[in-house]
């Protein structure tokens, strides 16, 4: 029953306040919504998969014993290799010039991320850019001069394009629904600890049961306002 009554405490405070309750939250998922929506640039991603792994060491090797587990299992190790040739300077150097890029090597790096996809010897250049056109040049051209300098590092010549890059059509950021409904409930958040916070710091008395609460003691009877009985 005390539980009851201190919800239900907590519900009338919440009611007292309804305007903070209700008006905190939209305008933080307006506002959230006005950034994500006009000031903050939508930002694109493209990608290409490549395939690396060495060809038979021999002529006339049967192409099944290129399913070795052994050699499966080399050729997974070596993509983590590979994924540091990639985003090495050379190679991003050499990206920079074909493209005539006007940014640094570092800048650059910064836009490209490389993994190995799960545990095979596939690796995704992904490539994110506020321009989807040059998000995909650059990760077909990263494929590219991947392929060139692997090739005369690792003396293989097995480096495949799985899938070339191609003009992403949707931002990958901001998520601007998402953006909306975390700020809205931020903003819910925010508006029940400032109701909480005002109802702390009112220590005024405001009806019969206050006076009890800090007196101690029962309210024997109630005075009328003259003032309010006259208007009645």
């Amino acid at each position: 029953m005390d539980e009851e009554i201190e919800l239900r405490q907590y519900w009338d405070v919440l009611c007292k306040h309804w305007m903070i309750v209700v008006a905190l939250p939209l305008i933080a998922a307006l506002t959230s919504g006005i950034v994500s929506y006009y000031m903050i640039k939508p930002v694109y991603q493209a990608s290409t998969t490549l395939i690396v792994g060495k060809k038979a060491a021999e002529e006339g090797q049967a192409a099944t014993q290129m399913l070795d587990n052994n050699v499966l299992l080399a050729n997974q190790q070596l993509a983590k290799t590979y994924a540091t040739i990639a985003q090495s300077r050379t190679v991003e150097q050499a990206v920079i010039k074909d493209l005539n890029l006007p940014m640094t090597v570092g800048e650059l790096d910064g836009l490209i991320t490389i993994d190995q996809v799960k545990t095979t010897e596939i690796l995704e250049i992904m490539v994110t850019n506020t321009n989807p056109d040059l998000a995909a040049s650059i990760a077909n051209t990263m494929a590219q001069e991947f392929s060139k300098a692997v090739i005369e590092i690792k003396k293989v010549d097995s480096v495949s394009i799985v899938d070339t890059a191609v003009t992403p059509d949707k931002p990958v950021k901001p998520n601007k629904t998402l953006n909306i409904l975390i700020a809205l409930v931020v903003g819910l958040m925010a508006a029940v600890g400032v109701v909480f916070l005002l109802e702390y710091l009112d220590d005024t008395l405001k009806t019969s049961a206050d006076v009890e609460k800090v007196l101690g003691i029962p309210v024997l009877g109630v005075i009328p306002s003259y003032e309010d009985g006259k208007q009645g």
